[in-house]
């Protein structure tokens, strides 16, 4: 079947066209390969996958979403991993060249938030003040890796990267967009010098 018609499969769509990161959310990161026939292991970053109903995924190769189509998954929530096997993914060595590729889901798949479901990716666009620094400017991207989500922001003509967790985030203002943090010592000047 060809990627568009599996795109055009995944997504109910009928006008043809490629899937794209805007057109999709992430839900994971392949881990490693499993076993000699093409299982894989896949870090899952989205809260309650198990509860969507999906039969194809999109496996970002180089910046273009490859679709899969799914033959089953069997979930870890022990430690936030899945057991994949795709169609056509019957070889270690197949399974080899979908490692550390980001997967994804069609946008459409995506369930709804209820009000008051806030994460740490809805920082994005939000400011953040530092405790000591003061203002260091908007949180433009925000990445989510195993463990751990990672905030940009432009500080002093910088790019400058930092964590987001209980630790370093003390107060979020969700009216003003405003987020609060006290960095480590020394973070800034790594970034400044």
């Amino acid at each position: 079947m060809k990627s568009t018609s599996l795109f055009l499969f995944a997504t109910g769509q009928q006008e043809e066209k490629d899937m794209t990161i805007e057109d999709s959310f992430k839900i994971g990161t392949v881990l490693k390969t499993k076993g000699l026939k093409g299982e894989l292991q896949m870090y899952v970053a989205f809260e309650d996958l198990d509860m969507i109903d999906f039969n194809a995924i999109f496996v970002d190769m180089a910046g273009k979403l490859v679709p899969y189509f799914v033959e089953s998954v069997k979930y870890q929530s022990h430690n936030n991993t899945a057991n994949l096997f795709l169609e056509d993914i019957d070889t270690i060595e197949k399974a080899s060249r979908l490692v550390k590729k980001d997967v994804y889901l069609p946008n459409k798949l995506k369930p709804k938030k209820k009000k008051g479901d806030f994460t740490l990716a809805d920082l994005l666009g939000f400011t953040a003040v530092d405790e000591n620094e003061g203002e260091l400017g908007e949180i433009t991207h925000i990445q989510e890796l195993p463990q751990q989500f990672i905030a940009t922001v432009h500080y002093k003509n910088c790019e400058v990267l930092f964590p987001l967790n209980e630790e370093i985030i003390k107060s979020i203002d969700v009216v003003k967009g405003i987020v609060l943090v006290d960095l480590p010592e020394g973070l800034l000047d790594i970034y400044l010098e």
